[in-house]
């Protein structure tokens, strides 16, 4: 094994021992258990739109659309459907994922700023269908009335009701499941064409890769890592609203990708944490938190431009 491929290892061993004791040295840092759990789940959200354009090189700004879908899949199948929250999460991650491949067929052909404003556009639509349809979604006021559910393991029942730590450790297993599955298909041979489309899209063309069915593909399968995570978010506050659909939702997961270093797997989780824990502690001290997060974007970009992981690593190459 080189050096190289040991550093890597130490540095994962790291980041999920990190991860997994979070609960633990959080409190004494001043945090809590539930903003560990927002962390991983945006930090997934962040992720899946780091897989399309990290690694795809395609940008979208709709994608809170698919975030937001997800969110009321699971909230409306707790409570309408079943008391279930394994199928609230399946049934939240193919709302947002089905509606996504569905339009994803639309959007394909554009490039650039072209296909980022038509995600908007799309995702605008789900926005306003959300807060007019008030006999269903809630509105402005937001989807209400549900809570996640404890879980059955036959033996004995996980409280992820009232437990922070147990829904902690929960939402880890599901980040987990999902981001295994995401660093499974970059490594694939279809994750190495996605590298190629972003390097040189005319280049991939001429050896033969069929571009708009690969980003097609790159694009639902971000959807539905994006659905998933906002099924979990939805489990998170046990409450779903329309702003979880809108643009400006869309906007924070590019600046977390961006902050932590978009083509850096990792990168994005590291921008979740640093966005979510600025936000929490900014907006307790300050009504003006978005100018401060919005100074400290602007001053990452421009002195990292590779974003705080790839500066870290640059650091102890």
């Amino acid at each position: 094994m080189s050096a190289k491929q040991s550093r890597k290892l130490i540095v994962l061993a790291a980041i999920w021992i990190a991860l997994i004791l979070a609960p633990y040295w959080m409190v004494p840092l001043g945090g809590y258990t539930a903003l560990a759990t927002r962390v991983l789940v945006l930090g997934l959200a962040a992720m899946s739109v780091n897989f399309l354009l990290g690694f795809t090189g395609v940008l979208s700004f709709g994608h809170a659309a698919w975030f937001g879908l997800g969110a009321y899949g699971a909230g409306l199948t707790l409570k309408f459907l079943a008391p279930s929250t394994p199928l609230a999460l399946v049934l939240g991650m193919l709302l947002g994922g089905v509606c996504g491949a569905v339009l994803g067929t639309l959007l394909v052909r554009r490039r650039g700023v072209y296909f980022a404003m038509v995600t908007i556009a799309f995702g605008q639509v789900f926005y306003y269908i959300a807060f007019q349809w008030s006999s269903l979604t809630g509105g402005d006021d937001g989807l209400r009335g549900f809570e996640r559910q404890p879980i059955d393991l036959g033996l004995f029942k996980l409280d992820i009701l009232s437990d922070a730590n147990a829904f902690y450790y929960f939402v880890l297993f599901c980040f987990a499941l999902a981001v295994g599955a995401m660093g499974f298909i970059l490594g694939s041979p279809f994750g190495r064409t996605m590298i190629a489309i972003r390097e040189n899209e005319r280049r991939a063309r001429f050896l033969g890769i069929p571009i708009e069915r690969h980003i097609w593909i790159a694009f639902t399968l971000s959807c539905f890592f994006m659905g998933f995570a906002g099924a979990l978010y939805a489990l998170v506050n046990n409450f779903a609203d329309p702003r979880g659909l809108h643009y400006s939702q869309s906007g924070d997961f590019v600046m977390m990708a961006v902050m932590g270093g978009m083509r850096n797997f990792w990168g994005p989780l590291l921008g979740a944490a640093v966005f979510v824990v600025v936000q929490d502690y900014l907006s307790s001290v300050t009504v003006n938190w978005m100018s401060f997060l919005g100074l400290l974007f602007v001053l990452v970009v421009l002195f990292f431009p590779r974003g705080l992981l790839g500066f870290l690593q640059r650091g102890k190459a």
